[in-house]
């Protein structure tokens, strides 16, 4: 099985990666990395678990392998 990350723990990495928090609306947070073309990518707000196919959708907004993660 693999590892469930925090979204605590995913904005934290995030940050090192270089991205900026945007806004946050509900229970989404907006995160953006300047460059060509800009990623922006959201993250749920709040959970103890990220889902591995949201964990996945993440990766692929933000243009980052899970290595990353690790």
């Amino acid at each position: 099985m693999p590892k469930l990350y925090s979204s605590k723990n995913i904005v934290k990495i995030l940050h090192k990666k270089g991205f900026v928090f945007v806004s946050q609306k509900g229970s989404h947070i907006k995160m953006r990395k300047a460059g060509h073309p800009p990623f922006t990518t959201i993250v749920p707000a709040e959970r103890k678990q990220v889902p591995i196919g949201t964990f996945k959708s993440i990766l692929r907004q933000a243009n980052l392998t899970e290595k990353d993660f690790r």
